[in-house]
């Protein structure tokens, strides 16, 4: 009888179901939604939309540094910090979890969070020469959601210097990075998707983003033994 298995198939299922793979999708997806550079278009065309396109993209590369530096530095500090003031891991989940819940209900309804901008927050910016660190950075890239979510994933490495860390702060790099990239071509970016498209494209990081709060609840839950690990 034939052997109709593919050894090809049959190592890509084993490398999706490495816990390397799977943690870094976590780390990616969670951050690159949280970080939602697209939702962040309309805000950054309407601070910048009286500077010429060398400065606009100036001050998307601003922003995204801004954001590489924020969000890495709570990665680096995140053990630190949840020793210094007694906070554990499942509490943080939790808490974390909440803030992501709140953030997606909103991006379900194609708006951004107030964590992520508040009220007033474009008409600042514009008023500004040069918005690219706040609020452009911090907080529109590099929001409170973010933030708790890489200190959620940095508690789930026992040490420092794991592979989990690494993961991380690759995440950040490729969100950072990709968030340049975005930001610098705005324009181009919100003729191409246009107005409804970039609603669709919140409306599914939303919830995704609900999905990924659930499961920051579950572990919460399950680390603290209110539930039993499946």
């Amino acid at each position: 009888m034939l052997d109709w298995t593919n050894p090809a198939a049959a190592a890509l299922n084993e490398i999706r179901s490495a816990p390397i793979v799977r943690f870094s999708v976590l780390a990616l997806s969670s951050i690159f939604f949280l970080v939602d550079p697209f939702a962040a278009i309309p805000s950054f065309l309407a601070i910048t939309q009286s500077v010429d396109p060398v400065r606009r993209k100036r001050m998307a590369r601003k922003a995204a540094i801004t954001c590489f530096i924020v969000l890495t530095s709570f990665a680096l500090a995140g053990q630190l910090i949840f020793r210094m003031f007694g906070i554990t891991l499942p509490a943080f989940e939790i808490a974390g979890g909440l803030i992501l819940l709140l953030i997606g209900l909103d991006m379900l309804e194609a708006k951004r969070s107030p964590t992520q901008e508040a009220h007033g927050d474009t008409e600042e910016g514009a008023a500004k020469e040069d918005a690219g660190i706040v609020p452009l950075g911090i907080p529109m890239l590099a929001g409170p959601g973010a933030i708790s979510s890489v200190m959620v994933l940095v508690g789930q490495a026992p040490s420092m210097w794991r592979w989990e860390m690494g993961a991380v702060l690759g995440s950040i790099g490729i969100t950072c990075f990709v968030s340049y990239l975005v930001l610098a071509g705005a324009g181009r970016v919100k003729t191409v998707l246009g107005e409804t498209g970039i609603r669709i494209l919140v409306r599914i990081m939303g919830l995704l983003l609900v999905a990924l709060a659930m499961q920051f609840f579950v572990n919460g839950l399950t680390d603290l033994g209110v539930i039993s690990k499946p």
